[in-house]
């Protein structure tokens, strides 16, 4: 890819990094509270992915480890969402 491309790429990035919060607002509206969504998580890892590969292009540091530490916390909250959801539907 261009350097334009990899640029466009990592706006794109930060559009669907960005875009988890619309769908938390829209969540919590509809739900009179506010709420977390799992299409949160999945937008956070998918967008943080994006941007994780421009700073991996760009070898900047400081966009790697940030992207990085914020993959553990998207992966552990869909990891703890599955364990609830498995709980709830044991029987009994």
């Amino acid at each position: 890819m261009s350097d334009t491309q990899w640029v466009w790429f990592g706006i794109m990035g930060n559009f669907v990094f960005g875009g988890r919060f619309i769908v938390q607002w829209i969540a919590s509206e509809r739900a009179g509270k506010s709420v977390i969504p799992i299409a949160f998580w999945y937008l956070s890892i998918l967008g943080s992915a994006i941007i994780l590969s421009y700073g991996l292009h760009k070898v900047d540091p400081v966009i790697i480890l940030g992207q990085l530490m914020g993959f553990v916390v998207y992966i552990r909250n869909l990891m703890l969402l599955a364990r609830r959801q498995d709980a709830a539907m044991e029987p009994g």
